[in-house]
């Protein structure tokens, strides 16, 4: 496998007010010379930066890239052999990749090759979403595992680190619940007001997203209306909280409890086992790639359908 990659930063291509950071210049955009035969390594500040690819070669491929630690930049791509195809995304860039709270690993991004076919050609000049946005628009993710919304505003790793990113228009997603599992009514509604307010006071534009639901049956095929639907065991009801929240501040809302709920008990018992770990570890909370994956162009959707991002700015497939 062959493969070259270009790199241009934040200065040198179209500003884009989506991005939360502006990396320091590049004299040259980087390519070959930064790729080895087992990695390609990117040397840069942090910041937002453009990636420019061309697949393809002598034989037939289908070529994926991720980066971001595991987090899918442009979804499998099949090119007819001898042909080429130009792709690009757009990739935020920090110390530390990944968690805030994970280790500090190296700066610049290591984006990486792959697919059933994967082929990389020189370029002319594990939670999916980045993979759906077109160049121009970045998602800098600072979600951490298992951290709920009290903890969130706790840790001075989070939530204080992040309101002060935060820039004018940027679009910020609100997703916390499967961990608020002892947070009592009160203290979760406050919480999560306390972050709208929070992105607002930066100039941000809030999103509340409800929770996905747990994969967990009634015997009729339904379900449960407490362990999948997220009602915590002091009754609190998550996705009503945050619609309340939503309705009450006139903040957008990505209702993704009932979109993966309906796509769930669509699919059945067996059917919806592929979304989740059920096969691998029986684990009906956390997605498998597949999921996050269809779980993310749900996200996609919801997005486009209610004008929060440009139809033009995403994939479809």
């Amino acid at each position: 496998m062959d493969g070259e990659f270009a790199l241009e930063d934040g200065q040198r291509v179209r500003p884009r007010k989506d991005a939360p950071d502006r990396a320091h210049e590049q004299p040259e955009p980087l390519g070959i010379a930064n790729c080895t035969a087992a990695a390609r390594h990117f040397d840069v500040p942090p910041g937002t930066y453009d990636v420019r690819v061309l697949l393809g070669g002598a034989a037939a491929s289908s070529t994926a890239v991720s980066g971001e630690t595991r987090r899918s930049l442009l979804p499998e791509t099949p090119v007819a052999a001898g042909e080429h195809v130009a792709r690009g995304f757009t990739v935020n860039v920090r110390t530390p990749e990944g968690e805030p709270t994970g280790p500090q690993g190296t700066p610049g991004p290591d984006p990486a090759i792959g697919g059933p076919a994967p082929r990389a050609r020189r370029d002319p000049g594990h939670p999916q979403l980045p993979q759906y946005l077109r160049m121009g628009l970045a998602i800098a993710n600072y979600a951490d595992s298992g951290e709920s919304t009290v903890t969130k505003l706790g840790n001075p790793q989070l939530w204080a680190t992040v309101q002060p990113l935060i820039r004018p228009g940027d679009l910020v997603l609100i997703q916390l619940a499967h961990n608020d599992k002892t947070t009592d009514g009160a203290t979760y509604r406050g919480n999560l007001e306390t972050l709208v307010t929070g992105v607002r006071e930066k100039g941000g534009r809030p999103v509340l997203v409800t929770p996905v639901v747990r994969r967990w049956f009634n015997a009729d095929g339904t379900l449960d209306d407490d362990t999948a639907l997220l009602v915590n065991s002091l009754g609190v009801d998550h996705p009503a909280v945050i619609r309340s929240v939503a309705a009450e501040y006139g903040v957008p809302l990505i209702d993704l409890t009932a979109r993966t709920k309906a796509l769930v008990e669509s699919l059945g018992v067996e059917g919806s086992k592929a979304i989740y770990l059920s096969n691998e570890k029986r684990d009906n909370t956390h997605t498998s790639l597949h999921g996050a994956t269809v779980y993310a162009g749900l996200v996609r959707d919801a997005l486009v359908a209610q004008h929060l991002v440009p139809k033009g700015l995403v994939r479809v497939g």
